[in-house]
């Protein structure tokens, strides 16, 4: 294998360990978000509107995060970075 080779499959890894870890963290941080959602609401019924524009307050930067990383990720795999 040539040096431009394994260049090209060093960036695919790390493209894939990018969305990877990107998607598992999106995954718990919205999973955790969203029980502690639920807990909160079933905890104070008289606060289900103010939590509830926190959650989506919240809900979109723990979102935001793996766009940013798949963003990255693209850029990396098609080498512009």
């Amino acid at each position: 294998m040539d040096a431009n080779t394994t260049l090209v499959a060093y960036k695919a890894l790390a493209a894939a360990i990018i969305f990877t870890g990107s998607s598992i963290g999106a995954a718990l941080g919205l999973g955790i978000l969203g029980s502690k959602y639920i807990e909160a609401c079933a905890r104070q019924p008289e606060l289900i509107p103010t939590v509830r524009t926190q959650f989506f307050l919240v809900l979109g930067l723990v979102d935001a995060v793996p766009m940013i990383a798949l963003a990255f990720g693209i850029l990396y795999s098609f080498g512009v970075i």
